[in-house]
């Protein structure tokens, strides 16, 4: 249970807050404390005069105040409307407000559950309520004394800090859009990365904010923002595509811009370096079980809080690796913690063929292949005969005297069309986080192949090696 105590100036300005929320859908409002109706019979005005009432009797510049109980998103099947209710009346009581004339509005825009309660500070008689030190002196005995009778997980720092590792390292919370508010997720997913975790670079950034279904974008090369050095964040899913529109670095209040980015960079530089040890240690102890192949590597691993982001382009070839140490709260590309930890050293050592595209990444360029091969082998024997042949056609039978020019006589050329362009680098860059109980079929295990799949692949399988 974490109260918040704010004290606006302008009721005007405060009751609108809620109530257009609630016209929207996203608030309702639960209680009317001491407003002598029921909350669906009072009107805008009637919550206005009734604060109005009082607060004219006093000329303090301060009359309101309004208060947010906030709980943990585990606690959320359990507070139910009264419940809530419950809670604000007995809040509101203990710290003095028991007497005055409240709102209480339930919130439904944010990841976790949360009431909002406004009220004034000026009570019949015109005298108004001592607000010195109400947070520490009083908020807070209240807060740990409710936490104790009902259960809530406690806001004290150390023991919120023990539980947010809990809930954003140990079993990362993923943002899921349209599930949870977007402002207020990708917030709480910065706080506790952007100031914990030594990375870099942008990609070793992304590759933590990637856990937790959340991206830092620079936008296109050529773009507007690229070239004024802006930076915005956006919740992605799985394969890396964006969910939502992307919003300001400037927008959150930490202002995690790439200026402060950039200067975390430098300083990581020198702050990671103590951290190799414990990594490579990890890393060598996974490896001693001898895993086979990179979901039997990540499941090691994660029992040592690392997790393995593999970076791949559009063809599904494997040209980076990067460990993330939760335990450290540490990122390092492969290459930068050790040659031996880099992707193609990596993948040998699992006895694995590096660089191999997915199997459904092989049969979709198998099939883009097998169409126009089969157009161009009709289309060869028919020039030959006819010189008046349409553009597809030509276009085609340049496509394969030209292949056919520059192909390797000691290749199979029908196999190794197929993978032409595989083997021309990277024109998308695509990160994934290696589950432990995903499927491998991008990465072949050579020691699993049959005969049959060695003499099959032989052909082609010159072309992987670097």
């Amino acid at each position: 249970m974490r109260p918040q105590i704010t004290f606006p100036t302008n009721l005007k300005r405060a009751l609108n807050y809620h109530e257009k929320k609630v016209q929207k859908g996203t608030a309702e409002l639960l209680h009317a404390h001491s407003f002598f109706k029921l909350p669906k019979e009072l009107n805008f005005h009637d919550k206005l005069e009734r604060f109005e009432e009082l607060m004219k009797l006093n000329d303090s510049e301060i009359k309101l105040i309004h208060i947010s109980l906030n709980f943990h998103p585990s606690e959320k099947e359990r507070l139910d409307k009264p419940f809530f209710t419950h809670l604000a009346d007995e809040y509101m009581n203990k710290i003095g407000f028991g007497d005055q004339p409240y709102l209480v509005y339930q919130h439904e825009d944010a990841g976790h559950p949360h009431v909002h309660v406004l009220s004034t500070l000026i009570k019949d008689d015109g005298k108004r309520i001592s607000t010195h030190f109400i947070a520490k002196n009083v908020s807070e005995p209240v807060r740990k004394e409710m936490e104790k009778t009902y259960g809530f997980i406690p806001a004290d720092k150390k023991e919120q800090k023990r539980e947010d590792e809990k809930q954003l390292v140990i079993t990362p919370q993923k943002i899921q859009a349209g599930k949870s508010a977007t402002m207020r997720s990708i917030t709480n997913v910065l706080d506790h990365v952007i100031d914990r975790y030594k990375y870099t670079s942008l990609h070793e950034l992304n590759a933590v904010l990637k856990l937790y279904n959340v991206k830092a974008d620079r936008g296109a090369e050529d773009g507007r923002i690229y070239k004024h050095r802006g930076l915005t964040y956006v919740v992605i899913d799985k394969e890396g595509k964006a969910l939502t529109k992307p919003i300001k670095a400037s927008a959150f209040h930490s202002k995690p811009t790439l200026d402060k980015i950039e200067e975390k960079f430098k300083d990581n530089e020198q702050k990671r370096i103590p951290d190799k040890k414990h990594l490579k240690a990890a890393i060598e102890w996974a490896m001693q079980s001898g895993p086979r192949s990179l979901s039997k590597l990540a499941k090691l691993l994660q029992k040592e809080r690392i997790d393995l982001v593999i970076r791949r382009n559009e063809q599904g070839r494997i040209y980076g690796m990067t460990y993330i140490d939760h335990e450290k709260r540490t990122v390092f590309n492969g290459n930068d913690l050790d040659k031996k930890y880099a992707a193609k050293r990596m993948l040998e050592r699992l006895g694995m063929e590096p660089q191999q595209p997915t199997k459904q990444q092989q049969k979709e360029q198998g099939k883009e292949q097998q169409q126009p091969q089969h157009e161009q082998n009709q289309a060869a024997p028919t020039a030959q005969k006819n010189n008046a042949q349409d553009k597809s056609q030509e276009t085609g039978q340049d496509k394969q005297q030209q292949t056919g020019k520059e192909t390797d006589k000691t290749r199979a050329p029908e196999k190794e069309t197929a993978f032409e362009e595989v083997s021309k680098g990277a024109s998308k860059i695509i990160e994934q986080v290696v589950e432990p109980d995903s499927g491998e079929s991008w990465a072949i295990n050579k020691d699993l192949l049959t005969e049959e799949q060695r003499k099959k692949k032989k052909g082609f399988n010159k072309q992987w090696e670097m």
